[in-house]
């Protein structure tokens, strides 16, 4: 059956007036003809002789080689017959979109899998032997072959399954103007605009009059020239499909690149509020996440940031918010003994907190056996109960025991193994890192955005703090239900082991309950995608920001999000700040827009950061005369 689709907007006809193959009407005369379709005079409209075919009929059409006159309007018709090797989704907007009266008409025949995949059988088997006989004889395989080759066989495999169906596909442009210099001047625009996608166009020459026909909405192809395509490369030409992204209220992420309008979105309007960037270095992800914050900040969310570089501390200090260095001399502490305060929690806290404290344990002193483990989860109890704290609620408010208590207790108890689990304790209580877990809680996270440096801590306790950060960050949230926005970058750091992993993935999925939004920020992809728990962070994301990917990646990114080869191509070839927007089922083409003051404030880049520090340099110098002088 073919569908014939008229003018955008224009009503189908029924498939019962549908044919599927119609005869090409080629003339055989050179010379242009000239149809005089006056209605007879003889006939009378008050006496009923006339009907509405007469009545709306055009004096007369003029067929010539190159184009149609019909009245005082010249028509052209194009038809394509090359298309690009790969496409994105909308990938005919510009022609649908062009900025002049055209008619566009798609005809679709379903083919049978059967005889395509002999067909393909055949021409792979061509093709194959091309190739071992350009090896056979020294040369060099044609590269179009090879590509070919591989195309063809990955459709074999997707028709053999079921995954795809085989169509024939045709597209003709009907241009109107009022003038034939005008038409041409058009002409060579749309097919400049189509060249510019990798189309290849060509005017109906000498057969002006069935391609003319082709476009009119009665769904005859009278020129039957067509394309091969399978069912994905046939949706994306689909018309209608709206490029458009963006919601009646929130944030600005970007502009639509298919068509320059806004992405606007509240996360928070969605399934969950959970985000996830991936790209490679340097693509723009933190310079995404910064212009995200910026915004989010006027519609009263409180911002968290966990920053493993230093990339956040312009941002929060031009907002006045706390920024909080750790390191072994830094005053600022965290205690991951700290407990929810009574009645705050209605979940068993101190449950709870054993899981995260044995989770963290592992992650500092490595792996335990069996006899390790309940040695160290005794050793636990223990250590809170000299403290006067038990799972009642009412004993929640003391004072929580500290690290050095937890090695004390080990050392006091008399299994076998309790000596070396203190051992393997021990730098963190009396080593050089001593200063970073052994003290009370100090900091907290009322301030409008609130960021945790890590930048100064070694990389080998850099997933020990964040993750201790991360738990403080829970029992503060769970404390207090507001608009929260929290941001882990890098967080491939917490990926590498498999219980930070875990309490990350649990973060994701429960955050939506204490109405917390999480943005994970990694640029390593194989710790994502090879790990259940990463999945487990894609699924639960409804927010997802793919910018600029590695060809090392690129396959399994396409798996997972379900890629076409046109979005593989665009994630490769990406600019810094553009990339895929996914919100919910939907994505677009997007690109990333800073205005000069979010630039300065967002930009990481060296030249950047050396501006802003000179003109830091000249106010305070500017400040400083102006004191002088009082």
């Amino acid at each position: 059956m073919a569908i014939n689709l008229f003018n955008l907007g224009k009503k189908n006809i029924p498939p019962d007036q549908q044919q599927q193959v119609v005869d090409q009407e080629v003339p055989t005369d050179s010379a242009p003809k000239v149809t005089d379709v006056t209605p007879p005079p003889s006939k009378n409209i008050s006496q009923g002789d006339l009907n509405i075919q007469d009545t709306i009929a055009p004096s007369a059409i003029e067929v010539d080689f190159s184009f149609i006159k019909i009245d005082d309007s010249y028509v052209r018709t194009l038809f394509v017959t090359g298309y690009p090797r790969y496409v994105t989704a909308n990938w005919l907007s510009p022609l649908i979109n062009f900025n002049h009266s055209i008619d566009i008409s798609m005809f679709v025949y379903p083919s049978d899998s059967k005889d395509t995949l002999e067909s393909l059988r055949h021409r792979i088997a061509e093709m194959e032997a091309e190739i071992n006989t350009d090896i056979q004889r020294g040369r060099i395989p044609r590269a179009a072959t090879e590509a070919g080759l591989e195309d063809a066989k990955v459709l074999q495999s997707q028709l053999v399954k079921g995954a795809e169906r085989f169509f024939q596909f045709s597209l003709y442009i009907s241009i109107s103007a009022e003038t034939e210099k005008d038409l041409n001047t058009t002409t060579a625009q749309v097919q400049s605009m189509l060249a510019s996608l990798l189309i290849i166009s060509k005017t109906a020459s000498l057969t002006m009059e069935d391609a003319f026909k082709s476009t009119l909405p009665y769904a005859k192809d009278k020129l039957m020239i067509t394309r091969n395509m399978d069912t994905t490369s046939l949706s994306t030409t689909f018309p209608f499909t709206s490029s458009e992204l963006s919601d009646n209220k929130g944030i600005l992420y970007g502009v639509n690149a298919h068509n320059d309008s806004l992405v606007i979105f509240d996360r928070f309007s969605l399934e969950n509020a959970n985000m996830l960037i991936l790209a490679t270095s340097g693509a723009g992800k933190s310079y995404t996440v910064k212009l995200e914050i910026l915004r989010s900040l006027m519609f009263d969310t409180r911002v968290i940031i966990l920053d493993p570089e230093n990339e956040y501390e312009m941002v929060a200090k031009s907002v006045g918010g706390n920024y909080i260095s750790f390191s072994t001399s830094s005053p600022h502490k965290i205690n991951p003994f700290q407990i929810a305060k009574p009645n705050e929690s209605n979940e068993d806290e101190m449950g709870y907190k054993y899981l995260f404290l044995m989770s963290l344990l592992k992650i500092m002193i490595g792996e335990m056996n069996p006899i390790e483990e309940a040695t160290m989860n005794r050793a636990l109890v223990l250590t809170y109960r000299q403290k006067g704290i038990t799972e009642d609620p009412a004993t929640h408010h003391l004072e929580p025991p500290r690290m050095e208590d937890l090695y004390r207790s080990i050392i006091g108890m008399e299994e076998s193994v309790s000596k070396t689990l203190a051992a393997r304790l021990e730098r963190y209580v009396m080593g050089g890192i001593k200063g970073i877990f052994d003290q009370q809680s100090n900091v907290d996270i009322d301030a409008p955005i609130t960021v945790f440096s890590l930048r100064d801590i070694a990389d080998e306790i850099r997933p020990i703090v964040m993750f201790s950060i991360l738990d403080f960050i829970w029992t503060q949230v769970r404390k207090d239900l507001r608009k929260r926005m929290l941001v882990v970058d890098e967080a491939w750091y917490l990926m590498r082991h498999e219980d930070s992993a875990k309490i990350l993935q649990g973060f994701v999925k429960r955050a939506r309950k204490y109405f917390l939004g999480v943005s994970i920020i990694s640029q390593n992809v194989d710790d994502f995608l090879g790990s259940a728990y990463g999945k487990a962070i894609i699924t639960n994301s409804a927010l997802k920001m793919l910018l600029k990917q590695s060809s090392a990646a690129i396959n399994q990114i396409a798996e997972v999000f379900y890629l076409s080869q046109g979005e593989k191509q665009l994630l490769l070839s990406a600019g810094v700040g553009e990339g895929i927007f996914f919100a919910g089922m939907n994505h677009v083409a997007i690109r990333i827009l800073a205005s000069p003051d979010e630039h300065i404030l967002a930009s990481t880049k060296p030249t950047d950061v050396l501006d802003r520090q000179k003109k830091q340099q000249e106010e305070d110098n500017k400040n400083s005369s102006k004191l002088d002088l009082k």
